[in-house]
């Protein structure tokens, strides 16, 4: 085996101060995990911005679209990568992509330019969350993993918020291009933290490379994020675009299945969905990625439109979820270190998520806001619970040369979970909401679609009214929805085998055949 770490509890540590290399590893990848995680939200606020200055509308929805679809794809090819080369020249090479790409957005001069940039961004964002959730497996034993992958959890929750806050004021501030800038002293400082902390072996051995897996894998995730990303939006599902990627993704789906057959070294070993603790945490993960990305797209469209509040505004009302997932993942992951267990937190996370959503099924315009506050919380402290164990749980069980492929299909998971969960609530949210709004003549709106909160304020109270009780009834759906996938995973969760976990890093035993 070639990983470059994992013999030792802190292989990479020099001798005689190994706790000190071990932490500067841990907040140099939390803070590059937590870069590209921003990535994916901090655009979102300076759009308009963006397409003011370099033009392009009718490709506004790529600049999002290509970060996303290439991070997507990369994931389980880095974790492969990684399990097999050693992770630390992959997190060099993970981290330059990131921050070329970063430059490059800022210095774009065209909508061409700025969306190919994103893509190389993505390119290289998209192995940072693998590798930093595989270099904990390498450096921390698993006893102990649940306190830095609670910490972990938090980025995620935590970049959902202040990702698009952080996006409006560099543009109220600096500029636009700042959004990219800024990656660049942070990300290179935690690099070189990184290399410090983390050394080499000098363990390398040759390897064939399951290229046709990969390929077939990353046309199968490209297929699921375009055709989720764009149906519906840019192209109706019924068109040929739609039911042309839903063929790709079936006929590369089934090819890649039969690579993986076949391969000597596949890209994504199928004898590990075998293993009762990967499969049932992947399908936990697909379900959670549903529900967080649904709760967190559509609270600020009811703020937004059934409330009248600014987006700002509706941006800071999300920090109660994000309180759930920081306060509930770290108690999770003292509950591991201290116990050795896990199989009980999923199935509170789970609990407590369903009870959330659930309660935002009742969504109206005169809700109390300590009320729809209450609900985030539940939904943040069951995604909270739920974000620590799944990666501890299967990087435990895991045989040590599948730890970074393993860790990086549990993100492919939820990833696309989340995707999907986006556009079917979305279709659903919009076609509720204009069946609610069928025969509702209301002076000087013209057509759904022209609904915003500056338009929401020009209107008469009477009229507003009406938009905000439609927009809140056309959401209940999409919770139910939500709550019957977080039901659904709560039956999984019981499922789910304990495996103590081990207070040493040791070698596992290996997959079944």
């Amino acid at each position: 085996m070639s990983n470059a770490s994992t013999n030792a509890p802190a292989p990479h540590a020099p001798d005689g101060a190994p706790e000190t290399s071990v932490r500067l590893v841990i907040g140099s990848v939390a803070v590059l995990m937590l870069l590209a995680a921003l990535d994916q939200t901090i655009v979102s606020t300076a759009l308009p911005t963006i397409v003011a200055d370099l033009g392009g509308l009718d490709h506004l929805s790529w600049v999002v679209t290509a970060y996303i679809l290439a991070s997507t794809v990369v994931a389980p090819l880095y974790g492969k990568l990684g399990d097999t080369f050693g992770r630390r020249n992959v997190v060099f090479f993970s981290v330059s992509l990131f921050l070329i790409g970063s430059a490059l957005c800022g210095m774009a001069t065209s909508m061409l330019f700025l969306i190919l940039a994103r893509a190389l961004q993505g390119l290289g964002g998209g192995g940072l969350f693998v590798l930093a959730l595989s270099i904990i497996g390498d450096v921390i034993a698993p006893k102990d993993r649940g306190k830095i992958q609670g910490v972990f959890a938090g980025v995620f929750g935590l970049s959902s918020v202040a990702g698009p806050l952080l996006g409006g004021w560099f543009v109220d501030v600096f500029t636009w291009h700042w959004i990219f800038y800024i990656n660049l002293p942070f990300g290179l400082l935690a690099l070189a933290g990184f290399a410090y902390g983390f050394k080499p072996t000098g363990k390398r051995e040759r390897a064939k490379i399951d290229l046709f897996g990969a390929l077939t894998l990353s046309i199968t995730l490209a297929s699921v994020v375009l055709l989720t990303s764009l149906a519906g939006t840019q192209f109706p599902w019924s068109a040929p675009q739609s039911l042309g990627l839903m063929a790709l993704f079936a006929t590369a789906l089934a090819l890649f299945l039969i690579a993986e057959t076949r391969a000597a070294d596949p890209i994504l070993p199928l004898a590990l969905f075998k293993m009762n603790t990967f499969w049932v945490t992947s399908v936990i993960s697909f379900i959670s990625g549903a529900m967080m990305f649904g709760a967190l797209t559509f609270i600020p469209v009811y703020l937004q439109l059934a409330k009248g509040a600014t987006a700002t505004a509706s941006g800071l009302q999300l920090i109660p979820m994000t309180f759930g997932i920081l306060s509930a993942s770290t108690m999770s992951g003292r509950f591991m270190t201290a116990t050795g267990k896990y199989r009980r937190l999923p199935i509170i996370g789970l609990t407590l998520a369903s009870l959330g959503l659930l309660s935002l099924t009742r969504l109206s315009a005169d809700l109390p806001s300590w009320q729809l506050w209450a609900s985030l919380v539940a939904v943040g402290a069951g995604m909270g619970t739920i974000f620590p164990v799944v990666t501890t749980a299967v990087q435990n069980a895991a045989p040590r040369e599948m730890l970074g492929t393993a860790t990086a299909a549990g993100l492919m998971f939820r990833q696309v979970g989340g995707s999907i969960a986006v556009a079917l609530f979305g279709a659903l949210f919009a076609t509720r909401l204009a069946a609610s709004m069928g025969g509702i003549d209301i002076p000087g709106l013209g057509n759904v679609a022209e609904l915003g909160p500056q338009r929401l304020a020009a209107l008469p109270a009477e009229a507003q009214a009406v938009l905000a009780q439609s927009v809140s009834t056309a959401l209940h759906p999409v919770y139910a929805i939500a709550t019957a996938l977080a039901v659904t995973g709560l039956f999984f969760a019981f499922l789910l085998e304990e495996i103590p976990l081990e207070s040493r890093i040791t070698p596992h035993k290996p997959a079944p055949a």
